[in-house]
């Protein structure tokens, strides 16, 4: 079969097109079909070299898919079968015609929902979901996106709007603004314009917000301190704006706040399916009823993966680019 290799750490120009073996599922796997396969910024960091796959995953990207079920292990049989459409979470691998997944990280597409625009959702609502968990998020709560037009952020304004939460959300630009504002945030900030723990506060009557949800990391550190409540929860799941700064423990003691840290892919099996169950019972059936949907920036061919990269690269991606095989 033929999947997407990185011939060594580099740029985008160093993911190839290569022939592979075909994986065989073990008994507790199905074997996949894709019909696409998600772009996600750990494939960028992955393809430098900064994030190699864990213990198990295929050595070329891939964290999401969704396709058909086409074989399945001997533990599996009764729970999928072959002609199944699932989405799922991977380790690892997804940029190739086929890939193995343990059938606990599976879920099945509902027909409301197109099988390739599935494999925008697995890897964003799995992390937004077991974030705000860890968050403690609760209804009638304000909670801040950073990214909103990001392949997660996209994801959290809907589901966060969807659980009851008043939601900010900041954008680049007024295009992206005006467009995240259509997926349900309440307020969304360009954060290219001056001040914007001047206009959080303001748009929070100064109270600032119960969570902030934050792909940036160091650069946005200080600020967001700056925004919480009191109470307030900061989950770190990025670092776009690297990974160090200085915590001001007396502002943090202050506003009784916490700072969260969590990663996916690096998790236990155990605890990524209990994230896969988390979302089959809480969040599937909003993207099944359409409450929660798939945001699609472009399908991009498999041998066109370098494109792909170098289009999240250049900050224009709106939601997910999926390979299509």
């Amino acid at each position: 079969m033929r999947a997407v290799v990185v011939t060594e750490p580099g740029p985008a120009d160093v993911l190839r097109v290569a022939d592979v073996d075909e994986p065989a599922p073990g008994p507790a796997e199905v074997l996949v079909q894709v019909s696409a396969a998600g772009v996600n910024r750990a494939d960028l960091l992955q393809r430098e070299g900064r994030y190699p796959p864990p213990p198990g995953a295929p050595p070329w990207p891939g964290l999401e898919v969704s396709g058909v079920v086409v074989a399945v292990g001997d533990a599996v049989a009764g729970r999928w079968a072959p002609g199944d459409r699932v989405a799922a979470l991977l380790g690892g691998g997804g940029y190739a015609d086929r890939v193995t997944v343990h059938a606990d990280l599976c879920l099945p597409v509902p027909d409301s929902v197109p099988l390739e625009d599935a494999a925008a959702l697995p890897e964003a609502v799995a992390t937004v979901w077991s974030n705000l968990r860890a968050a403690h998020l609760s209804p009638g709560e304000t909670l801040l996106v950073h990214g909103g037009s990001g392949g997660v952020g996209s994801v959290a304004v809907q589901l966060g709007r969807a659980l009851g939460t008043r939601v900010l959300a900041t954008a680049g630009g007024p295009d992206r603004v005006a467009r995240v504002r259509e997926l349900g945030a309440d307020v969304v900030l360009d954060h290219r314009e001056d001040d914007l723990v001047g206009r959080v506060r303001a748009a929070t009557d100064h109270r600032g917000v119960d969570v902030v949800l934050d792909v940036l990391g160091a650069g946005a550190l200080a600020d967001n301190l700056r925004i919480l409540a009191d109470g307030g929860r900061l989950v770190v799941i990025g670092m776009q704006q690297g990974r160090r700064a200085e915590l001001d423990l007396g502002l943090l003691l202050a506003r009784r706040a916490s700072v969260i840290g969590t990663t996916l892919r690096s998790r236990p099996h155990a605890q990524k399916a209990a994230i896969v169950d988390g979302v089959a019972r809480h969040v599937w059936p909003l993207v099944a009823d359409g409450t929660v949907r798939p945001v699609v920036h472009a399908r991009v061919p498999l041998a066109d993966a370098p494109e792909a990269h170098r289009m999240m690269e250049r900050g224009e991606v709106f939601g997910k680019v999926l390979l299509i095989p």
